[in-house]
């Protein structure tokens, strides 16, 4: 069996390491993948590159493709797999518009009744303008601004001050900060309590929740700076109790599958849930149509059930049959990146990979040049650790990134923090 992966990130490295578990996988290509990818072969194709990757499937006898990046599900990458006669995991591009598409997300959300932030949507400058003005006259701040389309996960400003909500329209729609993305957008209500992400695997009828996590979007201590892609994840994430869970799966999981099929496009694949944990009680931030990256790299390595078998379940809508498990524990991850980002940073920098860690290190931007690593992307390598308790995976973690070495290494140092915080004060 010879699977290709369409992506060439961490998310995708630990997606690999997931695979290579399954005996009857033979080949895993990766395009276009890193240089830093063990257990997969990377190949210089853009994963939007549909027409070309179907005739590298085809000449390598490929089997199943995996489908991991948001540009190319939006695109349409499954629907066109699906019709050259590859079995394929991801969902449609009618159903990947729950990322694609802010917008469709929250009317989506508003015509099922699935709790989310008050919202209005806006194609004209001016009238974006005149509602954040509104809503600050009325004591509505901070306000949370978010571009419709994709945006790599940093079109999204929560702007303190009405000055700041003003400039972000700017940017966002006449100043093309995000093309395309940014010329529609929604101001949001800014909610507030704990932030919990919840991956789910779903055939379009049975929806099965992975792990929670807990993602640390700011590129700064103490959750300061710029949103970036992800600077680190813990999981499981200790706010998000059993009654939590039972609550998330009759009032938004359920009724997202639910809502999905009644529409006809029905969502199979990995469907990402940013949740909030308000007062009221939980409520939907944003999905997303993938496993999130670095939330992959942290909750994969705890799974004990075969990721290729899940993957064959919801490709042949069978996953109600499937039990799916992981070991008990905790695991954390943290981001190496390079100094400046997510805004202008050095590549070409060389990076020391110790042999005997290989396994604990996820590689996103990193080139090879003879037997040598270079950072080649702002985020550079994930570095994994398990234990038996969330302490001893932040500990180890932070142990693991030390001996990760490279000139411009930037990364948070207190991934984590909150969660061992509120699980100490439950354990009281």
């Amino acid at each position: 069996m010879n699977v290709l992966i369409l992506g060439g990130g961490g998310r995708e490295h630990a997606i690999i390491k997931a695979l290579r578990k399954n005996p009857t996988i033979n080949r895993i290509y990766c395009t276009p993948g890193n240089d830093g990818m063990d257990g997969g072969t990377p190949f210089p194709i853009a994963a939007d590159a549909f027409s070309t990757l179907i005739r590298f499937a085809k000449t390598e006898h490929v089997d199943y493709i995996v489908v991991s990046p948001d540009n190319p599900l939006v695109d349409g990458a499954v629907d066109c797999f699906t019709e050259a006669g590859f079995a394929c995991f991801g969902p449609t591009k009618a159903a990947a518009q729950l990322e694609g598409s802010k917008i469709f997300a929250k009317a989506f959300m508003k015509r099922h009744a699935i709790p989310t932030a008050r919202y209005e949507a806006f194609e004209n400058v001016q009238e974006a303008r005149d509602y954040v003005h509104a809503e600050a006259n009325t004591g509505h701040l901070p306000l949370v601004i978010k571009a419709d389309g994709l945006a790599l996960g940093k079109g999204v400003v929560i702007a303190e001050t009405e000055e700041e909500a003003q400039e972000t329209i700017t940017r966002f729609m006449e100043q093309d900060a995000f093309g395309e993305s940014g010329h529609r957008l929604i101001v949001e209500e800014f909610m507030e309590g704990p932030e919990v992400t919840v991956l789910t695997l779903t055939d379009g009828k049975t929806i099965v929740p992975l792990l929670s996590s807990m993602d640390h979007k700011r590129a700064y201590d103490g959750d300061k700076g710029p949103n970036t892609g992800g600077m680190g994840v813990i999981a499981p994430n200790p706010f998000y109790t059993e009654d939590i869970a039972e609550i998330c799966r009759k009032t938004i999981f359920e009724p997202t599958i639910k809502g999905m099929r009644e529409e006809g496009m029905p969502f199979k694949g990995c469907l990402y849930f940013g949740l909030m944990l308000t007062k009221e009680g939980p409520k939907v931030v944003e999905y997303n149509c993938r496993f999130g990256d670095p939330e992959a790299q942290a909750i994969l390595p705890l799974l004990e059930s075969d990721l290729f078998t899940l993957f064959q379940a919801v490709t042949n809508e069978t996953l109600e049959e499937e039990m799916v498990q992981f070991k008990d524990g905790a695991s954390c991850c943290v981001i190496l990146a390079s100094k400046g980002y997510p805004k202008q940073y050095e590549k070409n920098v060389e990076i020391t990979l110790p042999r005997h860690l290989r396994e604990k290190i996820y590689c996103a931007g990193v080139r090879k040049k003879g037997s040598t690593y270079y950072t080649n992307g702002g985020r550079v390598v994930g570095v994994v650790e398990t234990a038996p308790t969330l302490r001893e995976a932040i500990e180890k973690a932070y142990e693991t990134a030390d001996a990760v070495t490279f000139r411009t290494k930037y990364f948070r140092t207190d991934i984590g923090q909150k969660a061992l915080e509120a699980l100490e004060r439950s354990q009281a």
